[in-house]
């Protein structure tokens, strides 16, 4: 691992389209499909490619997802996209019962998640898809917080074998990686070290995780910042690590708060013996996201840096 020093913004749906076109000729059994959002989602490039291997299913999410079954059991690698609410909402019986219950080869990028959309609201929001694809049996559940991770991500996702669940943005994020050569699904990465308290964040909140520890840092606080890119299978050696060397844990997710990253994280911590650091949640509290742009909802829901950093405070306390 090699962080990013300058001040790069990339989107994550960007580095999916760019790591579609790389993986075209490595990859010959993989096809792409998409539910009619491809100019969103960045699928059209690898459609301009290789327009012979992919499928515009047209507003039809569960029938995408009900063929990426049948192709799969071909030998065929189906990689589907769409928007992260359309996924999880209105195709997850397909995806539950078509995919997952037979762990079809199946690989599920979806973008546009969390509040990434702003002004769209409520309806175009994804605040539960991890609480859902978490739940799943033989799902693998991804969140990459930048660009190269996200290539990192669609990669490794494709050399395992079964149903994966890879979760990316709309907006720029800030890229924090300019080597990755240790990504590994079910490992976290530990951005850096620290004694007093641990944020544990995933997707693009990883970067106002680190913009929280180096407030703390200035206030003499030690700062662990761990990267949870995958959510299911989780890290638990990790958490513990975290749970037993720290005097909080923090996680951050742009998700709601129940059922996602803190949901996961607290599962491990509830289990442990003996002392063991409180956890605290933050992300999108139980309600449906007003319309507003993605950053000033963040900043509305205390998962900006400073409240971050206010908030690890307390809880060391």
């Amino acid at each position: 691992m090699k962080l990013e020093k300058n001040e790069l913004v990339k989107s994550t749906r960007a580095a999916y389209g760019e790591v579609l076109q790389e993986i075209g000729e490595e990859f010959p059994d993989v096809v792409v499909m998409d539910a009619d959002l491809s100019e969103s989602t960045m699928t059209c490039h690898f459609a301009e490619k290789y327009p012979d291997r992919f499928y515009n299913m047209g507003i039809a999410e569960q029938s995408m997802m009900g063929t990426a079954a049948g192709l799969a059991t071909c030998g065929i690698t189906p990689i589907c996209s769409t928007f992260a609410v359309f996924a999880s909402m209105r195709s997850g019986e397909q995806i539950r019962t078509s995919i997952c219950y037979p762990k079809l080869n199946v690989k599920v990028v979806t973008t546009h998640s969390g509040l990434s959309i702003g002004t769209a609201g409520a309806t175009h929001f994804c605040e539960e898809d991890l609480a859902i694809m978490r739940a799943l049996p033989n799902m693998t559940v991804i969140a990459p917080s930048d660009f190269l991770e996200t290539k990192k991500a669609v990669r490794a996702a494709l050399k395992m074998d079964g149903p994966v669940y890879i979760r990316l943005g709309r907006g720029d994020a800030a890229v924090l990686y300019s080597e990755l050569d240790d990504y590994e699904i079910g490992k976290a990465i530990t951005i850096q070290d620290g004694t007093d308290v641990t944020l544990i964040a995933t997707g693009v909140m990883v970067q106002r995780a680190v913009a929280a520890a180096k407030l703390l840092e200035q206030e003499g606080v030690s700062c662990r910042v761990v990267d949870m890119h995958t959510i299911k299978p989780l890290d638990t050696e990790a958490v513990i690590k975290a749970a037993r060397e720290t005097k909080g844990i923090i996680t951050l997710e742009e998700h709601n708060v129940k059922g996602g990253l803190g949901s996961a994280v607290s599962e491990v911590v509830a289990e442990l013996k003996g002392e063991k650091a409180p956890v605290k949640i933050l992300g999108i509290p139980d309600v449906f996201g007003g319309v507003a742009s993605a950053e000033l909802l963040w900043d509305s829901y205390g998962m900006d840096a400073e409240s971050i950093a206010k908030t690890a405070k307390k809880l060391m306390n």
